[in-house]
């Protein structure tokens, strides 16, 4: 009986422990990201020279991409929209992602 209390006293500190880490530690990630990933063609090819569209789309937003062209399957209509969303939803501080056609 005590194997049981003992095991069930420590699933609860331990599992208290984990719920608190998991606040602590939690990472915020950016809207936007998502956002211009749902306005990629979604082939996830790595054409563009990223491991997929979220990678892709990672790096519109950090500005590591120069061209929205690098996404080989894309198409005006894809960039237009992208574009567009950017011009919407600037950085934090105002400022726009300088990424081009």
């Amino acid at each position: 009986m005590s194997a049981i209390i003992t095991l069930g006293v420590m699933g609860a500190v331990l599992g208290f422990g984990l719920a608190y880490a998991a606040q602590i530690l939690k990472v915020e990630a950016d809207p936007r990201i998502a956002a211009v990933k749902d306005l990629l063609p979604g082939y996830e090819c790595g054409a563009c020279g990223f491991p997929g569209c979220l990678a892709f789309a990672e790096g519109i937003i950090e500005n590591e991409v120069e061209r929205l062209s690098d996404c080989k399957p894309g198409k005006d209509q894809h960039y237009n929209a992208i574009l567009a969303y950017l011009k919407d939803h600037p950085n934090k501080d105002g400022s726009h992602i300088n990424v081009k056609k």
